[in-house]
């Protein structure tokens, strides 16, 4: 039985679609919906494929073509107001924040009601001006700074000095991505996978090509499958094309629904050079296959179980990248038990558990 709302939430995103960041949103509005909390989404780029709960303030369809200062302070207002006039209880912030200014004007001027800061990203230039003064000034008034990993939060408390950081993990919803998947496999060939936005190098797909290359496990029928967008695509192709590797690797572009991919993998590898807590991997888990990664900062070992449901990889290093690949093709014995505990080992991410965590930190679990 769903509850009434008794308290309002409101979550603050770049955008509804896409990105990890949004589906974790996303997922927990359903989850703070289905436990008596009225949830509101102020989104800033009018991007929206995610299925969410709640009401949308999609400050994305106010931006004019200029972007100009004026249409800036006009947006401004327009929050300011929105949330005077809702008074929510907490607002949480999943934004990236490096407009620093920017950021000490909403923080101090805009919001009125306790924020919390989701920091996503061992990259924390993205969330914290070099100058920690300046950082103090912004967050200040913050209710509390939540990670996405232990190893991140511990690099908040002694880096930035700050104590009120808190982990919650990302939520998953098991029987969300299994009703996304199909029984029917997208190709006729076995494939290793890498999911991720292209938009820069930061995920690596060039480290992921050479380990592949380097397997030759294209000789028994294997290709390489990447999904994802943006402007680093193109030198990825070529470095493809460079290689001779056209009849190896397949790009596709994002896709809306990336679970058929993800349970009909072989395995899906991470070569990133850094993340937070990469959703792709309990993702792919949650679809029943195993994974390769990199142990980058942050998340990796936080989620995959060495030789259990996956296997770590010594950071940054293409021939152990390359060598993991092949251990999961040639020793079938560790695949296939890898394969059976892939489900089962992120039972501690199911948004049960992770959404009771929320609303203990925000003292809502009566």
């Amino acid at each position: 039985m769903i509850k009434q709302p008794n308290s309002k939430i409101a979550l603050v995103g770049d955008m509804l679609g896409e990105g990890g960041a949004e589906r974790v949103q996303a997922r927990l509005s359903f989850f703070f919906k289905d436990n008596g909390i009225e949830v509101h989404h102020i989104i800033v780029r009018d991007i929206v494929t995610y299925d969410y709960a709640g009401e949308l303030f999609n400050m994305g369809l106010l931006k004019n073509s200029s972007n100009g200062i004026i249409n800036r302070f006009k947006r401004f207002l327009a929050l300011r107001q929105y949330l005077k006039k809702h008074q929510f209880d907490y607002i949480i912030d999943f934004r990236v924040k490096n407009r620093f200014i920017q950021e000490y004007i909403i923080a101090n001027w805009i919001y009125k009601s306790p924020f919390i800061m989701s920091i996503r990203s061992f990259d924390t230039r993205y969330y914290f001006p070099k100058n920690n003064f300046i950082a103090s000034l912004i967050y200040k008034k913050a209710y509390g700074l939540l990670t996405v990993s232990k190893v991140l939060e511990d690099k908040i408390r002694r880096v930035y000095n700050y104590n009120n950081v808190k982990t919650i993990y990302n939520p998953i919803i098991k029987n969300e991505i299994l009703e996304h998947t199909t029984n029917e496999a997208p190709f006729d060939f076995k494939y290793i996978l890498g999911i991720g936005r292209m938009k820069d190098n930061i995920k690596q797909f060039d480290h992921l090509i050479t380990a592949f290359k380097n397997t030759r496990i294209n000789t028994i029928g294997f290709k390489l499958v990447l999904i994802g967008d943006g402007q680093f695509k193109d030198t990825l192709k070529e470095m493809v094309y460079g290689e001779k590797m056209e009849d190896q690797v397949v790009f596709l572009p994002y896709q809306e629904n990336p679970f058929p991919y993800l349970k009909h993998a072989y395995l899906t590898a991470l070569t990133s050079k850094n993340e937070g807590f990469p959703n792709i991997l309990i993702e792919s888990l949650a679809c029943g296959t195993p994974v390769v990664a990199y142990d980058c900062l942050t998340g990796p070992n936080e989620i995959i179980l060495h030789k259990h449901n996956g296997l770590l990889v010594k950071n940054q290093d293409i021939n152990e990248m390359t060598e993991a690949i092949n251990e999961m093709v040639n020793n079938q014995e560790l695949y296939h038990n890898c394969l059976t505990n892939s489900v089962s080992s992120i039972a501690k991410f199911d948004l049960s558990i992770i959404g009771n965590e929320w609303l203990d930190y925000l003292k809502k679990n009566n």
